[in-house]
C-alpha cells in the first residue's frame, strides 16, 4: 500500500511542476488549423482576390506586414524582425506563465494556450515569409473590418476568456 500511495505522490508532485504545459496541445491545434488555412489561401487565391462567402464577409488574400489590424503596415519594412522579437518573448512568457497555472484553471490555461498559438501561428509566417496572410474580411456596406486569420481569431478569443477568467475569479 505505501508504494501505491508514494506513487499517488510523486504524481502529483509531477503534475505540479508541470502546471498546465498539457495545454500545450490547443496551442499546437491553433498552430496546424491556422497554416493549414493560409496554405489553402496562397495555393487557392491570388493576392488581393477574393470570394464572397457571405453579403457581410469575403475571403480575401491580403499580406498584412504590420501589426494587428495592419498596425504600421504602411512602413518599409523595419518592423518586421522587431514584430517577430516581441512574438517571440511574449510566446516564452507564455509558456512559462502557461507552467505556473494550476491545472484545475482550464479557462485561464485554456485562454493563455490559445494566444501563445495565435502569437506562434503569426510568427512563422513573419520569418517565412515576410508577412502574414489575413484572409477573413468581414464589412457591413462599405465598412470594412480590418482583415485577420485563424492565429488572430485565436488571439482575440484567449484575451476575452482571460478577461472573463479575471472578472469571475474577481467576483
Amino acid at each position: 500500500m505505501a508504494n501505491s500511495e508514494y506513487s499517488g505522490e510523486t504524481t502529483v508532485i509531477a503534475n505540479a511542476k508541470l502546471g498546465s504545459l498539457i495545454y500545450l496541445w490547443v496551442t499546437a491545434g491553433v498552430i496546424v488549423l491556422d497554416q493549414i488555412s493560409k496554405a489553402i489561401i496562397e495555393h487557392t487565391l491570388g493576392l488581393y482576390q477574393s470570394i464572397s462567402v457571405l453579403p457581410v464577409l469575403e475571403i480575401t488574400r491580403l499580406h498584412n506586414t504590420g501589426a494587428a489590424f495592419s498596425f504600421l503596415a504602411d512602413e518599409a519594412g523595419w518592423q518586421r524582425w522587431p514584430f517577430t522579437a516581441l512574438a517571440a518573448v511574449v510566446s516564452v512568457i507564455l509558456v512559462f506563465w502557461l507552467r505556473r497555472i494550476d491545472r484545475n484553471s482550464r479557462a485561464l490555461a485554456t485562454a493563455v494556450a490559445l494566444i501563445l498559438g495565435g502569437a506562434l501561428g503569426n510568427v512563422i509566417d513573419r520569418v517565412r515569409l515576410g508577412h502574414v496572410i489575413d484572409f477573413i474580411h468581414a464589412h457591413w456596406a462599405d465598412h470594412y473590418f480590418p482583415a485577420f486569420n485563424v492565429a488572430d481569431s485565436a488571439i482575440t478569443v484567449g484575451a476575452v476568456l482571460l478577461l472573463l477568467d479575471a472578472w469571475l475569479e474577481a467576483r
